[in-house]
């Protein structure tokens, strides 16, 4: 389809815009995402329009269905958007021009580019957003489930990358649907700020024209209206912040995958990733590579590079509006649709990961994680913490050097250590008596999880705030 390149704002100018002044600055291959956003934008606003008799019933009737046909062509790629275009909004308006003839021109009566731009940005983070609070529910659901088929799986807790004390599986996949759920609470809270209507500002300093900016504001699902027309326009908070939530979410991913990683490699042995989610090697026929998970880790960097480039585009603006601010797209887009498709793909990882129990009920029966167990016994013998410290450390040190596991040094050689100990250390040195010796908060025990786990499905059943939204 040919069509007559006609840039929105030449009018004022007698010489044409440089072709590669107009390659330079043209957006449309990264902006044509928010099309469907801007006919609905429109939409709302010629209605207004009609409704405060700006424009007539019929020309907002024949704008409402041009738009509408242009969108259809646009899905359906027969409408192609061209660099020469400048940006999506230019495509919209000059193809109704073309179905419509003069009535197209009126579309932009009180609006323009700023709050037309600011509006279509809201529009589609507020169902970016929708989107993430979907998947985030649908890991968090998972997490649940792994968390009670693994209540009762002991594995090792580990501080500084060295085994530290066994815990309840279930215990440490709690652990990260608690984060998760702060990411959703995160941008569910996000959505409150999101979810304001910029439509009404025109370029910064509000409009001569009778406009309804509280009727397009509901048109569009909107629960509130802007309190200030340059603050609406020249600000892009909303774009930084829903970027940083993003890069919350992909820095716990990225701390989940490291662990999947390690923990499915040779040497540890914990876990088994399905061969379904997993590749080989070109050269190495025995290799099984994490490879989803290391991507879900490296891209969690270029979502950290989004947050910065934000940050630096809008560093130095003086108000209100700078064509600077058009490079939030990119980030904002690639943010969006990389913590998305990062949250489902490594939920169905996840999903076909299995623990290896036999492995690890044999490596934390008999590990030096239980050496905290001895020290917290000696302290129910009343030995002051700091001597139980050092006299277990002593214990260590002699397991070590004999090659003897603490559960299996004799009495005997115990009370060489401390006379207060006696045979009933053993019950201590099993891993799930120490598991379930805990009884505070929070705490790691199979009974102390399976309350965790209640409350996480009470968590689940409400929505978080923010999250029932009404659209046009």
């Amino acid at each position: 389809m040919t069509r007559k390149k006609e840039l929105l704002w030449q009018s004022r100018f007698s010489e044409p815009f440089d072709q590669d002044a107009l390659f330079f600055s043209s957006s449309v291959h990264v902006d044509k995402k928010l099309y469907r956003e801007d006919i609905q934008g429109s939409v709302a606003h010629v209605t207004m329009l009609a409704e405060e008799n700006i424009v007539s019933a019929d020309e907002a009737r024949q704008i409402i269905d041009g738009l509408l046909e242009i969108e259809e062509e646009l899905a359906s790629g027969t409408l192609v958007p061209q660099w020469e275009d400048e940006d999506i909004h230019t495509v919209i308006e000059n193809r109704l021009k073309e179905k419509i003839g003069a009535a197209a021109g009126k579309l932009h009566s009180g609006r323009s580019r700023n709050d037309q731009v600011a509006t279509d940005t809201r529009l589609y983070m507020r169902r970016q957003i929708s989107e993430l609070q979907e998947v985030l529910g649908t890991l968090l659901k998972l997490l649940v489930e792994k968390a009670e088929t693994y209540r009762e799986t002991i594995i090792f807790g580990y501080t500084h990358l060295q085994r530290a004390q066994p815990v309840s599986a279930g215990h440490y996949y709690l652990a990260y649907f608690n984060m998760f759920l702060r990411d959703r609470q995160r941008i569910s809270d996000l959505m409150k700020r999101v979810n304001i209507s910029p439509l009404g500002a025109a370029a910064f300093a509000g409009s001569t024209l009778p406009l309804n900016p509280h009727r397009t504001a509901v048109l569009l699902g909107f629960d509130d209206l802007f309190s200030n027309s340059i603050d609406a326009v020249s600000d892009r908070d909303i774009v930084i912040e829903f970027i940083s939530d993003c890069s919350v979410i992909m820095m716990h991913l990225s701390r989940f995958a490291e662990d999947l990683i390690l923990w499915s490699s040779y040497e540890f042995g914990y876990l088994n990733i399905s061969d379904a989610f997993a590749t080989g090697s070109s050269i190495m026929p025995q290799k099984k590579n994490a490879d989803i998970a290391e991507l879900v880790r490296g891209k969690t960097g270029r979502v950290y590079g989004n947050l910065v480039a934000m940050l630096t585009i809008m560093k130095g603006l003086p108000l209100s509006y700078n064509r600077d601010m058009q490079e939030d797209k990119p980030p904002l887009f690639d943010s969006a649709e990389t913590t998305i498709s990062s949250v489902q793909i490594f939920a169905r990882l996840l999903e076909h990961t299995t623990l290896n129990k036999e492995k690890l009920a044999k490596l934390t029966s008999e590990d030096l994680s239980l050496a905290t167990e001895i020290a917290e016994y000696l302290v129910g013998k009343q030995i002051p913490f700091r001597d139980a410290h050092r006299i277990t450390g002593k214990i260590v040190t002699w397991s070590i050097a004999s090659d003897i596991t603490l559960p299996n040094i004799p009495v005997e050689k115990f009370r060489e250590f401390s006379e207060a100990i006696d045979p009933d250390i053993y019950e201590c040195l099993k891993a799930d008596s120490s598991v379930n010796s805990k009884k505070t908060h929070g705490s790691c025990s199979f009974d102390s999880v399976a309350f965790q786990i209640e409350e996480a499905r009470k968590q689940l059943q409400f929505k978080t705030a923010g999250e029932v939204r009404t659209t046009v």
